[in-house]
């Protein structure tokens, strides 16, 4: 049997087919759905006629390939460091905000070389938790990087006891660290001040590729006081592990004193973060590893155990820590949450019919 099919209407007017059809109703209303407005979430504004073009790059505070540094204008200092100073910039034709790092010291020219090689590098890196490297300038005689802007400033100081918080700290931390880890990059030097925020709370790593070019010409009795913290014992000692190094684990290694640092509100080892090197090196090296303490759920106990144990070949590696409990259970509680908050912005159900 073939289907009756209705020639369309006229273009003229009505067909005769549509005289038979009920007229509408004109006191046809629906009920408003009730929701919390608290929750209700704000639709984005359309573009304005003046906004800059988009460009390829997935990276949101993306910039074009090519920026002049004669465009960029200093707005602030916004950290310093034994490797350089940072400061917020504006680029003017775009008023776009970027951070620039300024390394100090004038280097030889093979050190320079290198510095640029490890910045073509890094412009191909773009994960959303690393902080995107735009540019390198070699302006003035001093190395100049141009950074992705972080809004929140860094995590150094800042305690986090509740486990949820710490877990999708943790998880972010780690996507970055497993997209690293994959590209054959170590960052060799995980710790609060390189850990970033924005005001979205994504947590971006930061401060990597040239930090570990410049350790390698400056004496490390002098110049890695205060990063060495966060070192494993084996980059310490090397008569440790047979003096083999593993930068991956050695990334994990920091990542675990880092996150237990973040819970506990002080340096987990029993010496100052600030201390002398003799003083770091003897207890990161010679006594056991820190623990999180017992009224810490099991969950986070084990995962800080996964990341903090002495031989580096026991610990567990960036992509495994992305499947521990402790990140899955923050992420079932992520997602309940937002299960919560979808709930009251739907309309209530319609009321039964008696």
């Amino acid at each position: 049997m073939r289907p009756n099919l209705q020639p369309p209407p006229s273009a003229g007017g009505s067909s005769s087919a549509n005289k038979g059809r009920p007229r509408r109703r004109a006191d046809l209303t629906l009920p408003l759905p009730q929701r919390d407005p608290s929750l209700a979430v704000p639709l984005p504004l359309p573009p304005s006629s003046n906004s800059a073009p988009p460009t390829s790059n997935s990276n949101s505070n993306a910039v074009p390939l090519q920026v002049n540094i004669s465009e960029l204008d200093r707005v602030n200092r916004i950290g310093s460091g034994t490797g350089g100073t940072v400061y917020k910039v504006i680029h003017r034709p775009t008023s776009r905000l970027y951070a620039l790092k300024v390394i100090y010291g004038h280097h030889e020219e093979s050190v320079r070389r290198q510095i640029r090689r490890e910045i073509e590098i890094l412009r191909d890196v773009d994960h959303p938790n690393v902080v995107k490297c735009h540019e390198m300038y070699d302006h003035n005689g001093e190395i100049q990087v141009l950074l992705e802007f972080m809004d929140g400033g860094s995590l150094e100081g800042i305690p986090i006891s509740h486990e949820s918080n710490l877990s999708d700290l943790a998880r972010q931390v780690l996507s970055g660290l497993n997209y690293l880890h994959r590209r054959h990059i170590v960052h060799r030097d995980i710790k609060p001040s390189n850990l970033l925020i924005n005001s979205k709370k994504v947590v971006k790593i930061a401060d990597f590729g040239v930090s570990r070019i410049l350790d390698q010409t400056m004496d490390p009795c002098n110049s890695s006081v205060g990063t060495i913290a966060y070192m494993s014992p084996e980059r310490i000692n090397t008569d440790l592990n047979h003096g083999l190094y593993d930068g991956y684990a050695g990334d994990i290694w920091s990542l675990g004193v880092s996150i237990l640092e973040f819970y506990l509100g002080r340096f987990p080892f029993a010496v100052g973060r600030q201390g002398d090197w003799a003083s770091l090196m003897c207890a990161i090296c010679m006594s056991q590893p820190p623990e999180a303490p017992p009224t810490a759920s099991n969950e986070f106990r084990h995962f800080i155990s996964c990341c903090l144990q002495r031989d580096p070949a026991r610990r567990w590696t960036a992509s495994r820590l992305l499947q521990h409990p402790f990140i899955l259970r923050g992420q079932q509680q992520q997602q309940h949450q937002v299960a919560q908050n979808l709930h009251q912005l739907l309309p209530p159900p319609p009321p039964l019919s008696s």
